[in-house]
C-alpha cells in the first residue's frame, strides 16, 4: 500500500477515460408518493411544493426517506441545458442572485440520482470541459458561487465528480493560493480585466488565454462569502473518481506549465520593470510560486487520501486506489520544445496523455519528479535550476501532504 510517496508498490494507472455519466430519468416519483395517497391533504401540499420546483421536499414528517432530500425540480431540469444552467446559477456581478443560486444547490444527501445530477448541472453551467472555448464571465461567476456555497462542506454524495470537473476545467484559477484581494470588486473578471500589464504580469497567473474570464476567488462580498476553493478541493478528493479527475488535472497542468517556461525556467512573457530605488524582481519568482501551488494541490490530494483512510471516510484504501486508477487517464510530459500557445483552460486538463502512468500512481512525489526530470533533460535545463525546481516541488508537496489545505 502506498503512502503518498513514503512507500512504493507496483500499482500503475491506466489510460481509460472517466466513465460516462448515466442518463437521468424522473421515474422515482411514483414510489415516493405511494404512501401519501392515504393522506390527501398532506399529499396535496407536498405535490404543490414539487410543482413549484424551487425548493426541496423535506420528508420531515417521516414520509418517504427521511435521511435524504430531493434535488429541486428546477435544478433537475437544467442538466441538459447548459445555457439555462449558466443563467440560473449566475449570482451576477452584484451578487443579487447568490441566495437564489444557493437554493438551487442544496447540501447533504440527496435522494436517488440527485447528487450525481447536481454535479452534472454545475459542470454544464460552468462550461468546465470545453476544449478550445474561452470561459465566459457568467460561467466564471457560477464557479465562484459554487465554491462559496460548498466552502464549508456539505457536497451531496455523488456530486463530487461533477464538481471536480469544474475545478479541473478551471485549473489555472483553482490551483493558485487564494487570498483576500482588495482589487477584486466582483465574483469574476473579464478577459480584458485579467490581461497582463505592460510588464507581462497578471494577478491571475501566467500563460493566460487572451479574452478568457476568470473567477475572482479573492472577492469576499463584504466579508459575507468565502470562496477559496482549497477546502472544496480537499473534500472532493475523498471520492475516487473525483480524486482521479483532480490528480489528472494537476499533473497535466504541471506539464503545460513547464513546457512554456524558458530553458532557464523563467516566464518568457514577464519583463520586470525596476522602479528607482527598488531591487529588480528575481526572474524565477513567478514560476517558482506557480510550481509550488501545483505541488501543494497534489500534496493536498494525498493528504485527503491518507486522512480519509485514518478517519474512516475511506473504508477500503485498496478499493479506493483501484477505482482511482481506473478513472486515471495516464501520464503527462512537457513538450520537448518551448510551447508558445496560450489555450483556454478547458484544453489544459484534456491535453493528450503521453502514455501510461509509470510506477505507482499514489507515489505522487515520484510522479512530479518524473515530469520535471523529463522536462529538464529534453530542454537542457541547467542542473542548478533543475535541482531548485525539484526541491521547491518537494518542499511544497510535503507541507500539504502533512497538513492539507489548512
Amino acid at each position: 500500500m502506498s503512502n503518498g510517496g513514503a512507500e512504493k508498490d507496483d500499482g500503475t494507472g491506466t489510460e481509460s477515460a472517466p466513465e460516462a455519466v448515466p442518463s437521468v430519468t424522473q421515474s422515482e416519483t411514483g414510489g415516493r408518493f405511494a404512501r401519501l395517497r392515504k393522506h390527501r391533504v398532506l399529499a396535496s401540499a407536498v405535490a404543490s411544493a414539487v410543482v413549484a420546483g424551487a425548493v426541496a421536499v423535506p420528508f420531515a414528517l417521516g414520509v418517504g426517506d427521511p435521511s435524504c432530500k430531493e434535488l429541486p425540480v428546477a435544478t433537475r431540469k437544467l442538466a441538459q441545458d447548459p445555457v439555462s444552467a449558466t443563467r440560473a446559477l449566475d449570482p451576477r456581478d452584484d451578487m443579487s442572485r447568490y441566495d437564489a443560486v444557493r437554493a438551487l444547490l442544496p447540501s447533504g444527501r440527496l435522494c436517488g440520482d440527485g447528487g450525481r445530477l447536481l454535479g452534472q448541472v454545475v459542470d454544464a453551467a460552468t462550461g468546465a470541459w470545453t476544449p478550445g472555448r474561452l470561459h465566459t464571465i457568467a460561467q466564471s461567476r457560477v464557479v465562484y458561487a459554487v465554491s462559496g456555497i460548498y466552502h464549508d462542506g456539505g457536497v451531496p454524495p455523488g456530486a463530487e465528480p461533477g464538481l471536480a470537473r469544474v475545478l479541473a476545467g478551471y485549473v489555472a484559477d483553482t490551483t493558485p493560493f487564494t487570498f483576500a484581494d482588495p482589487d477584486a470588486s466582483a465574483p469574476a473578471a473579464s478577459g480584458a480585466q485579467a490581461a497582463p500589464d505592460q510588464a507581462g504580469w497578471s494577478r491571475f497567473g501566467p500563460f493566460l488565454a487572451p479574452g478568457e474570464a476568470h473567477p475572482e476567488f479573492g472577492f469576499d462580498h463584504g466579508f459575507t462569502v468565502t470562496a477559496d476553493p482549497a477546502r472544496l478541493f480537499e473534500e472532493l478528493a475523498g471520492n475516487p473518481e473525483a480524486f482521479a479527475i483532480l490528480y489528472d488535472a494537476e499533473r497535466a497542468y504541471l506539464a503545460h506549465y513547464l513546457e512554456r517556461l524558458t530553458p532557464e525556467g523563467t516566464d518568457p512573457d514577464y519583463r520586470p520593470q525596476k522602479e528607482p530605488g527598488e531591487e529588480k524582481t528575481r526572474p524565477t519568482l513567478g514560476p517558482d510560486n506557480g510550481l509550488k501551488d501545483i505541488a501543494r494541490r497534489v500534496g493536498t490530494l494525498m493528504y485527503a487520501r491518507a486522512d480519509g483512510a485514518r478517519e474512516g471516510g475511506i473504508s477500503d484504501l485498496d478499493a479506493f486506489d483501484a477505482s482511482a486508477r481506473r478513472h486515471t487517464r495516464g501520464a503527462y510530459r512537457a513538450a520537448p520544445r518551448q510551447v508558445t500557445s496560450r489555450p483556454p483552460m478547458g484544453t489544459i486538463t484534456l491535453r493528450p496523455v503521453s502514455g501510461p502512468v509509470q510506477g505507482d500512481l499514489m507515489d505522487a512525489r515520484r510522479q512530479l519528479f518524473l515530469t520535471v526530470d523529463a522536462w529538464a533533460k529534453t530542454r537542457k535545463v541547467p542542473a542548478q535550476r533543475a535541482s531548485a525546481v525539484r526541491q521547491l516541488l518537494d518542499d511544497s508537496y510535503l507541507e500539504a501532504y502533512r497538513y492539507g489545505s489548512r
